[in-house]
């Protein structure tokens, strides 16, 4: 059944807030959060039981791949390897921010999350709540969009318990709103960087030294 939380103690109430989604995170569950760009729904990306049911939540079939969320680049080396130059100067420069970059996975990342690619997605979103997310958990988490397939994302949390209900296990309360635009996607795995999808970040200042 869905957790969704009841009135807190103010000072502590985002404290708390997050320990809630962190202790369902453990236990293998589904968290819907806010981030910088969309509302997301974020499992532990090393959890194969957990990433199934994301699959399940959102009606899509298996071989999709999902995005990751990373507080910082010792995660990012907990998923993709052989990282070029530019991803590290694009990462620099551009997180925390609305810019994924595509690079090569790493052979312990379940092929659930590369949907059975050799790359990987990933990003640090700037948004408070994810971060603490990701840091408390010590792992990245998925930052797939809290919306089912094929239907149009979500931007409040009154939308996320209109349409996914008691599927996911907790929503986070607190938190900035996201602002609506999703992030750029940009694969770095060959010499020149290739737009996948252009969105917050126009792909030009990729480009630039």
């Amino acid at each position: 059944m869905l957790d969704v939380g009841r009135p807190l103690a103010k000072q502590n109430d985002c404290q708390t807030d997050i320990g809630l989604a962190l202790r369902h995170l453990r236990s293998g569950g589904v968290v819907a959060f806010p981030t910088d760009t969309l509302f997301g729904l974020g499992v532990d990306v090393f959890s194969r039981p957990a990433l199934e049911r994301i699959f399940a939540i959102k009606g899509r079939a298996q071989g999709q791949a999902l995005p990751v969320l990373v507080s910082g680049w010792d995660q990012v080396e907990m998923v993709a390897g052989n990282i070029s130059e530019r991803a590290e100067r694009l990462a620099r420069r551009f997180w925390p921010g609305a810019l994924t970059l595509v690079l090569w996975r790493l052979p312990q990342l379940p092929d659930l999350v590369t949907g059975g690619g050799e790359t990987v997605a990933v990003r640090m979103p700037n948004h408070p709540v994810p971060l603490a997310l990701t840091d408390g958990l010590g792992r990245p988490i998925t930052g797939t969009s809290a919306n089912r397939s094929g239907h149009p994302d979500l931007h409040s949390r009154e939308d996320v318990l209109d349409q996914l209900g008691d599927l996911v296990d907790y929503v986070v309360r607190r938190g900035p709103s996201p602002a609506g635009v999703g992030s750029t996607i940009i694969d770095l795995t060959s010499e020149e960087p290739r737009l996948l999808r252009e969105g917050a970040l126009p792909f030009h200042l990729m480009l630039e030294p």
